[in-house]
């Protein structure tokens, strides 16, 4: 099976390794000529980290790695494919963009999927036109190859057929997989996830805890792998802040953002790519104490 990735990015480099882990070849497609050296890197870096953890040898990572190209040709890249799983930024238009280029391209029995968090799959599907059909949301999880989950989403006009194929291709590649049967911004986990992280920082402002002990509480008491804080710092106050905004828009004032995050992102604070959020880190990203 072939499956073209479009965006080498984080999401798009790691579901690109876990299509050729299951065995298939994927081509990852950027418009970036270096972005795909940097996924290229993320990709052989991961594989060594498998292979000595003992979860691969080094026969499979080399195997692995051979089943997977890098194109800045977006034709080359959907030709023959069998999946299309679209990674790009969070921007309505510049998917939707991208989807209309897939078409010229793409088998018409390509299974078409967009990786998104809170993206409308109807609004992105709209630029289908009568193909509109074929399109459903794969949403997976930061870091995709350690993460356990995907989200398969129903657009309004999806086709059940394809919630079908897309839920077997997450199983395919080893995931879990929940079906979330309205396209409901946010869907069932960034939903959740963004009212709790919401309350942990108005607990912050209001001085109810700190930063660690908000993190710790939640991690030892629900067994989160990661604190509501921590995760935010590593995925952006600015994504996070976005992201909410849009639920805001769509569920009312409980996602609200704060006027405190607000100010974070005016004043930079951006979390581990800036060095500041609401932790501080070191030029190599570890938390300083």
């Amino acid at each position: 099976m072939k499956v073209a990735v479009l965006g080498a990015g984080i999401m798009g480099n790691g579901i690109a390794q876990l299509a050729v882990m299951a065995g298939d070849e994927a081509v990852a497609y950027d418009v970036a000529a270096p972005q795909l050296d940097r996924a290229g890197a993320a990709v052989e870096k991961s594989l060594a980290r498998f292979v000595k953890s003992g979860r691969r040898t080094q026969e499979q990572a080399d195997a692995d790695r051979a089943r997977l190209t890098f194109t800045t040709d977006l034709a080359e890249a959907v030709t023959g494919a069998d999946v299309v799983i679209e990674a790009a930024p969070e921007i309505l238009d510049l998917k939707q963009d991208l989807w209309r280029q897939v078409l010229e391209h793409a088998p018409a029995e390509a299974l078409l999927g967009t990786n998104t968090s809170q993206l409308s799959i109807t609004s992105i599907a709209a630029a289908l036109g009568d193909e509109a059909h074929r399109l459903v949301g794969v949403h997976f999880f930061n870091p995709p190859v350690m993460m356990r989950l995907v989200e398969v989403i129903a657009g309004l006009q999806t086709d059940p057929a394809q919630v079908d194929r897309a839920k077997a291709f997450g199983e395919h590649v080893g995931k879990q997989v929940v079906v979330c049967r309205k396209d409901s911004p946010g869907f069932i986990t960034s939903r959740a996830y963004a009212i709790l992280r919401l309350e942990c920082v108005r607990m912050l402002e209001e001085g109810v805890a700190t930063a660690e002990d908000i993190d710790t509480a939640l991690k030892l008491g629900f067994n989160f792998p990661m604190g509501p804080l921590e995760l935010g710092d590593m995925n952006g106050i600015d994504t996070y802040v976005h992201a909410i905004s849009g639920l805001e828009h769509a569920h009312g004032d409980r996602f609200r953002p704060t006027v405190g995050l607000r100010n974070m992102v005016a004043a930079g604070r951006l979390g581990r790519k800036t060095g500041a959020g609401f932790y501080d880190y070191d030029d190599e990203g570890a938390k300083r104490v």
